[in-house]
């Protein structure tokens, strides 16, 4: 059995045999206990690029406040063994003392003791970005992955052609061709990786 913390409800992590899935709202996974191994995708609305939102949510929010979800999910991880994942250039990692890995990929130490860090492209395993995603591992092997670009030429962030991209940067102020759902959702093969990999967990 493994726990996935922090999954969209209804989303790729359900009705899997041998997965129990947390999903927010309706499972706090902050409140996990064990004993299975982990795959973790905590919250990175206030630690990405964007942490901010628009300029009138700017006094309300604060870099780095997603109530202690990331803090958790790296405790689960290193106490119950398995994989944690974050976009690329997520503030957590400085926050927490993790090393930044490299963008071409391999695995470094994470610069705490316990675990290894990574950067990949979800575009690799059937995202339609190349969506470049940190992975922090403990307790399992060091697997091997698809390394540096995935050669996709579409990035979350390009710029926008259909009427309707143009609406919705005007009205999130983010030029964006994929849906919120899309750009979040994990592809079912990087899904099936991450399981894989905490699988592995001693």
């Amino acid at each position: 059995m493994i726990a996935a913390l922090y999954v969209m409800p209804g989303g790729p992590y359900y009705a899997l045999e041998g997965v129990e899935p947390w999903g927010l709202p309706e499972r706090d996974a902050r409140l996990y206990a064990g004993p299975y191994r982990v795959v973790a995708h905590p919250p990175c609305e206030r630690w990405g690029r964007y942490w901010g939102g628009a300029p009138l949510t700017w006094p309300r929010l604060i870099k780095g406040d997603d109530g202690g979800c990331f803090r958790a999910a790296l405790e689960a991880v290193r106490t119950w063994g398995g994989v944690l994942e974050h976009p690329e250039g997520s503030w957590a990692w400085p926050f927490h003392s993790l090393v930044r890995p490299p963008r071409h990929g391999g695995w470094v130490a994470a610069g705490d003791g316990i675990g290894w860090t990574c950067c990949v492209e979800q575009g690799h395993y059937g995202h339609r970005a190349r969506k470049a995603t940190w992975l922090y591992l403990a307790g399992v092997p060091l697997p091997s992955l698809r390394w540096g670009s995935c050669g996709k030429r579409e990035r979350l962030e390009d710029g926008f052609h259909s009427a309707e991209e143009r609406r919705r940067a005007v009205r999130t102020g983010v030029c964006q061709r994929l849906s919120k759902r899309q750009r979040s959702e994990t592809p079912a093969a990087f899904r099936d990786l991450l399981l894989g990999i905490a699988a592995e967990a001693a």
